[in-house]
């Protein structure tokens, strides 16, 4: 990815642009340019390293390479879990890879395998967790009594009814025989040191990946609380759970005393990034904010509302940025993620306005379960779309956004990035020519 981005020109090429855009936005949460400044000295004893999230690869790929140029000498051993086809190569931190969005036996054994990592060290160890965006499904250690199945079963209809992702994560938390702090308890009584990378709209440290390092103060009953808002059906079983489980460590508990956390980066950082890019090549931005929520498409329908009126308003070009994680609620058998729904709602309202261009992308480089990252749009492509007969609201209507935008050949695809800070989102809008 290039992180070079053009000044402006009155005949650029405004999806390249956009792209590149993406690319400044994506480069700035990479883990390759994060990690090494923390590495902490090497402890009397052992290190070990456990993690898990679509960058846990590469965060610890990088680690391995700052470890190696500072203190080659000490032990390090360790393993992290990452999405299919988002590992990295590492010579002593095993990498393991296991499904997502839906967890499956992989995940659970590599949750298993980092259980038994660190419940054997003492005091003069460290554990360093990494963990990101993801690594809810890919760790995945049901609580006893409750089977991976009951949790595939119970993550679908999640995943299916729109629920927010901090939600989601209190569900998983209490399902869980290693999140919400429990495998900092378990390798207690050495330091754990976490170090975050967010996805989490707010940057709660204690939603990402559902807090394996970090406890909270939820409980078994906000989970059952969140399954029955959405009339999720709820064995006997998992509900006696919620009704009377009591495993979860509290934040006030020893074992957390010396442990420490970190947040690498976050969706403003890219935000961030990407303001700077683009006011550098002479345009100027509006930031909505990195923690966006709520129905995607319906997000996407106010934000053309805002862009039509900033039109009128401008004399020269605006970029309008946001972040954040919206939610798709799925009434159709389409094919889409939240990035691409959010975008086909836009435009869907726009209609073709003229000098309205927009962009949105998951920044780990996969929007839902497609291989696609997202996609983009100019004005033209309504009039593309007419004439092949492509109706916006027909594929809203069964969620098919992803088949709408591969029609139009206006989909991203970028591979697995490695980081994962959520939406990206930009929205380039020119002023009205005379």
């Amino acid at each position: 990815m290039t992180s070079v981005l053009p000044s402006f020109d009155p005949e650029w090429d405004v999806a390249d642009w956009l792209r590149r855009l993406a690319d400044v936005a994506v480069t700035a949460v990479h883990p390759d340019s994060l990690v090494a400044d923390l590495l902490p000295d090497p402890p009397p004893g052992r290190t070990v390293v456990v993690g898990a999230g679509k960058a846990a690869a590469s965060m610890a790929a990088a680690l391995e390479r700052a470890w190696q140029s500072r203190c080659p000498n000490a032990p390090l051993t360790g393993l992290v879990v990452t999405r299919y086809g988002h590992g990295a190569d590492c010579d002593v931190i095993e990498v393991l890879e296991a499904s997502h969005p839906m967890p499956d036996d992989l995940g659970e054994k590599a949750a298993r395998r980092m259980l038994e990592a660190v419940t054997d060290l003492g005091e003069d160890d460290r554990v360093i967790a990494l963990i990101s965006g993801g690594g809810s499904a890919l760790m995945t250690l049901p609580a006893e009594g409750i089977s991976l199945a009951d949790k595939q079963a119970i993550n679908r209809e999640l995943l299916r009814c729109g629920a927010p992702i901090g939600q989601m994560n209190t569900v998983r938390r209490h399902l869980s025989a290693i999140k919400g702090g429990r495998l900092a308890a378990a390798a207690h009584p050495a330091q754990v040191v976490t170090w975050l990378i967010s996805d989490i709209p707010g940057d709660v440290a204690t939603q990402i990946a559902s807090g394996p390092t970090l406890p909270d103060r939820s409980t078994p009953a906000d989970a059952l609380a969140v399954l029955e808002r959405y009339a999720i059906a709820i064995p006997a079983h998992v509900r006696q759970h919620l009704e009377r489980d009591r495993s979860a460590p509290s934040p006030e508990d020893k074992a957390f005393e010396r442990d420490d956390s970190v947040t690498l980066a976050r969706a403003r950082d890219a935000l961030e990034a990407a303001r700077n890019a683009a006011e550098e090549a002479g345009v100027l931005v509006r930031v909505l904010g990195d923690d966006l929520e709520g129905e995607a498409r319906e997000l996407g329908r106010d934000q053309a509302r805002m862009a039509l009126e900033a039109r009128d308003e401008i004399a020269s070009p605006l970029l309008i940025l946001s972040g954040g994680e919206t939610s798709v609620t799925v009434r159709g058998d389409g094919r889409g993620g939240r990035n691409v729904e959010y975008l086909l709602g836009l435009f869907e309202a726009l209609q073709g306005a003229p000098g309205i261009h927009a962009l949105a992308i998951d920044t780990d480089g996969i929007d839902g379960s497609e291989d696609n990252a997202g996609a983009l749009f100019s004005p033209d492509d309504w009039t593309r779309a007419k004439a092949q007969g492509l109706d916006p609201a027909a594929y809203l209507s069964r969620n098919d956004a992803y088949t709408f935008f591969q029609a139009l050949d206006r989909l991203i695809v970028t591979g697995p990035t490695r980081t994962n800070v959520n939406d990206f989102r930009a929205i380039l809008v020119l002023p009205r020519t005379p």
